[in-house]
């Protein structure tokens, strides 16, 4: 039985068998109390092992860290904070754990610590909570959009175009790198595996657009890649992005799609992980006493997760975020580190929190950027210097989500692309459903790790995702 599973049960006195890991061990020559953990809750169960039923030989191999299966009766607990233990009648250590070289030792250990030990921190009670959650929001995530009558678009991970025009891809090759062929001088990718240049996927929403425009609603949840060296505690080189797309949807049903997903992926979360949710909560207010006066939240975890259920989102243009901005005394008396000096400046996670934390203490969404400052598909406003793209912003880590109405006005986007240098040529595909029946339809992009870090109030996008992939940093 799980461990989860045992402490629900409602008849205690009832004959069990659990597996799991040590967290503790503490006792007496005559009895020992475990702490026995399976990774099915953020809680332990004890075990009373009395040497009267397990050999002393055997208790002393049983260490922190140590694999065992437990055999024995459920009975109420007398101890405090737990209401049911289990005295054990039989013990097997299914594996040993070197109790000098166990590098998880029942004390405090820093997340850099656990990051490189990221092999064994699955075991820890902060990271068992995070990865429980992660799974929780992956559920919700394909609920969410199955129980609407979305069809999940499965785009590829190779690709030979920058959706983004970004430039920053990973290349993906099977030419000798020792010995390349050239052509004029260039490398000659007509001998390559596809016969041209390809690289990890930035974003699958392009490919998204052509499913929309035929199945009516789909949506992406994969990994996409950034060859960016930037080694911050918000960037990835791989992570997981999820991209619907929807025909016949203007901005407006977009912002309407996005608010409501968020609402969905969090309720979830608090409904199914509560418990983690408790822990992470706890962990989170220890974390913050240590910060400075400056750089606290003002809410807790579970507060700041029920303070985006409970608000309607804030719909503001970019013009009239720039216009608060501009006026606000963090930017009068200079105290933002990226000063707003009027339209066309590019808003940073300081001014984005600003506006939720400060000004509206509600979840914004801007929309109407000006053009120059977002990507090509985004759909030209009348005044030809916006586009209709939106994001949302929420508490304590500013933009979650990113999206716009495209653009399906052939000669527009065309236009668009040269004047941002984007090859037509590459992308005759994506222009030929501008011409065969196009409408219009609008998508939004979310990090999925962003959400998470929200979710379970974690610092360090490393520390959302089991195995990160950072700039010189490709272990486990």
């Amino acid at each position: 039985m799980k461990i989860k599973e045992i402490l629900s049960l409602k008849k205690l006195t009832k004959n069990v068998n659990v597996c799991g890991w040590v967290r503790t061990k503490r006792g007496s020559k005559n009895v020992s109390f475990i702490a026995l953990n399976d990774g099915s809750t953020i809680q332990n169960i004890q075990i009373v092992a009395e040497v009267i039923n397990i050999p002393e030989k055997d208790l002393r191999e049983i260490t922190t860290g140590a694999c065992i299966q437990v055999k024995g009766k459920l009975v109420s607990s007398k101890g405090e904070g737990q209401v049911a233990e289990i005295l054990a009648e039989k013990i097997k250590i299914l594996g040993h754990a070197d109790s000098e070289k166990y590098p998880l030792q029942p004390k405090k250990h820093s997340l850099e610590f656990l990051r490189e030990n990221a092999h064994l921190r699955f075991r820890t009670n902060t990271f068992s909570a995070v990865f429980r959650l992660r799974h929780t929001l992956t559920f919700a995530i394909h609920k969410f959009f199955n129980d609407r009558g979305f069809y999940n678009l499965h785009t590829p991970i190779i690709s030979s175009v920058d959706a983004e025009g970004a430039g920053e891809m990973f290349q993906v090759t099977s030419l000798n790198l020792e010995k390349i062929e050239k052509k004029n001088g260039e490398v000659d990718f007509s001998k390559d595996f596809f016969g041209c240049r390809t690289s990890l996927t930035v974003s699958g929403q392009l490919e998204a657009e052509l499913g929309a425009l035929g199945l009516g609603q789909v949506y992406t949840f994969g990994p996409t890649f950034r060859a960016e060296k930037s080694n911050t505690s918000r960037h990835l080189s791989e992570f997981w992005m999820i991209e619907p797309e929807v025909a016949f949807s203007d901005l407006e049903q977009n912002m309407n799609l996005a608010e409501e997903f968020l609402k969905y992926c969090i309720k979830y979360s608090i409904e199914k992980n509560f418990d983690d949710l408790k822990f992470l909560d706890k962990r989170m207010a220890e974390e913050e006493k240590l910060l400075k006066q400056e750089l606290r939240s003002e809410m807790g975890l579970i507060e700041r997760l029920r303070f985006v259920l409970e608000n309607n989102f804030v719909r503001i243009t970019y013009k009239e975020a720039i216009e608060i901005l501009k006026n606000s005394k963090p930017n009068k008396k200079k105290k933002f580190k990226y000063i707003i000096s009027g339209f066309g400046s590019d808003l940073q996670s300081e001014h984005e929190r600003f506006l939720v934390e400060k000004e509206f203490k509600k979840p914004v969404i801007i929309t109407d950027y000006p053009k120059n400052i977002k990507a090509f598909y985004m759909r030209i406003n009348e005044d030809n210097q916006t586009v209709r793209a939106m994001d949302i912003l929420f508490p304590n880590i500013g933009e979650i989500i990113g999206g716009s109405q495209r653009e399906e006005r052939l000669e527009k986007l065309k236009l668009r692309m040269e004047e941002m240098n984007i090859c037509k040529k590459e992308l005759w595909w994506y222009l030929e459903t501008r011409k065969f029946g196009t409408c219009k339809h609008s998508g939004f992009g979310l990090g999925f790790e962003r959400l998470i870090m929200f979710v379970t109030g974690m610092k360090n996008i490393r520390d959302v995702i089991p195995f990160a992939r950072t700039p010189l940093n490709s272990e486990f």
